[in-house]
């Protein structure tokens, strides 16, 4: 049974084995992540070029998403690695400390004693450590531990309520989206961005590099989704992350349910593509089956109409990746047969205003009541295959395309499933011809099934779908 909602991996040492990431290919992963946090360009161009040579083996579509590391802001090291803190201890966040102990730590962020002030809450370690800043002297931040545990090397320092100013790209993004362009990416996931100027930056980089791929938006920032903050994100880049982790350390942990059903709400109104992540099935880094909470959380992103639903630890350093690959392909394909159609009501109150979208909409709205058996949009950007996949009309969208960037972009997207047509004439009916025999030759659909397709002329025009064609599988062929 086809699966709607894709399943993007990340690759670590526990995924880095070709049989093993092969084996995950055929569990049903359609990204993989690379995570730039961890790494060099190297590991990042190797990983690449394995992912597309087993593609080519394996006959599978699967997308790679770059993951810029952003700024993160965090203590530095320990003399001893690691200290004990209690509640009620007094400890300092110094910029100028080289070595840590038990009552002081450095920082890799020098500017945190210019964005805390008295009375601020600090979150460390993904808010298992929590600090009340007492006072700011000098480059030094005087702390009082709230809720105490081991604080390690390197963890992570979060204000509640945002407002730390380190910008979303640092140089070491910079150079990460460098090895992106080289290695060509189909996505870019941007960490922290506050604005559309974030995002315009990365793609201004991006570019420049000689990059296509779509940019994601990692939401994290508690200013991100204030009010008009992430209409004005959104309106900058292709698709957003609920990135959950980082939000919810922010904006605190009981919110959070609702902002992923607010901006997956979003993004699908403004044709923009979401990614739910975050210790969806984290109990399966150690164990071969999930608990039935995350069951239940990875069964409401896909009724939240989410594009995709992501694995980090559980397939970069877990036991299990390919277990739990399977677990998430079950959990996503239960949940999709529980989903009411109601595209008539979706059509209410939407205004369409080009051509190419109106002839999207009507192919939807075409399939839903007749039935049939596919439509088949035949795509130059993919931009078709996209407006048509924001909506759920309960019929499967096969893009065919002969751009092998738009083929693999198409990738993430719900519902959707990408399909290579290697015919670059401009007569119409060779090229309809070439569809109905791709379709067929991959086992989708059959002699005298109803289809739709939509088309564009001039042939080989991006942007220029402008034809909506009811067919009876076998037309073309026999023609």
């Amino acid at each position: 049974m086809l699966r709607s909602t894709k399943i993007v991996a990340t690759l670590g040492p526990s995924s880095n084995d070709p049989e093993t990431l092969e084996r995950m290919f055929l569990a049903g992963v359609d990204v993989v992540r690379l995570n730039f946090s961890h790494g060099t360009a190297e590991d990042h161009q190797r990983r690449a070029e394995t992912v597309r040579e087993i593609c080519r083996r394996t006959g599978r579509t699967v997308g790679i998403m770059g993951d810029l590391q952003g700024p993160k802001i965090r203590v530095g090291k320990f003399k001893d690695g690691k200290v004990t803190l209690k509640p009620g201890d007094a400890f300092v966040l110094d910029a100028d400390c080289e070595l840590g102990d038990e009552h002081r730590a450095g920082l890799d962020y020098k500017e945190l004693p210019r964005d805390v002030k008295a009375g601020d809450v600090l979150l460390l370690d993904d808010g298992r450590i929590e600090f009340t800043v007492e006072r700011v002297v000098g480059n030094t931040v005087h702390c009082r531990v709230v809720h105490g545990g081991v604080l390690s090397n390197n963890k992570g320092i979060n204000r509640r309520g945002g407002g730390l100013t380190a910008p979303a790209l640092t140089g070491k993004d910079m150079e990460d989206i460098r090895t992106a362009a080289l290695i060509k990416v189909d996505f870019l996931a941007v960490s922290f961005p506050k604005s559309s100027a974030d995002m315009y930056m990365a793609r201004q980089l991006l570019r420049a590099a000689g990059g296509e791929a779509f940019l994601i938006a990692k939401i994290e920032r508690a200013e991100a989704v204030e009010p008009g903050a992430l209409e004005d994100i959104m309106s900058a880049c292709d698709g957003i992350m609920v990135a959950r982790g980082d939000l919810a350390v922010e904006v605190g942990d009981a919110l959070v349910p609702a902002l992923q059903k607010r901006m997956i709400r979003m993004a699908r109104e403004a044709n923009k593509l979401t990614i739910t992540a975050t210790q969806m099935m984290e109990s399966m880094v150690a164990s071969p089956v999930p608990t039935r909470a995350e069951v239940s959380d990875v069964a409401n992103a896909v009724l939240d109409g989410t594009d995709a639903v992501m694995l980090s630890a559980e397939s970069a350093s877990g036991k299990y990746p390919v277990e739990t690959i399977m677990s998430m392909d079950r959990i996503c394909i239960q949940a999709e047969q529980t989903q009411p159609l109601s595209l008539d009501q979706e059509f209410l109150n939407r205004v369409f205003t080009r051509v190419d979208q109106s002839i999207a909409m009507g192919a939807l709205f075409t399939a839903f009541h007749l039935k049939v058996k596919a439509i088949a949009a035949l795509t130059e950007s993919g931009s078709t295959a996209l407006w048509m996949s924001r909506m759920n009309c309960g019929v499967p969208i096969y893009a065919l395309t002969s751009q092998t960037s738009t083929r693999y972009r198409c990738a993430l997207l719900r519902d959707t499933y990408p399909l290579m047509v290697k015919y670059a004439g401009h007569d119409r009916e060779e090229l309809l011809k070439e569809a109905e025999n791709v379709l067929v030759e991959s086992g989708v659909v059959e002699e005298g099934d109803l289809i739709v397709i939509t088309i564009g002329e001039p042939i080989g025009k991006a942007g220029g779908t402008n034809t909506m064609k009811i067919v009876r599988v076998g037309e073309h062929r026999r023609g």
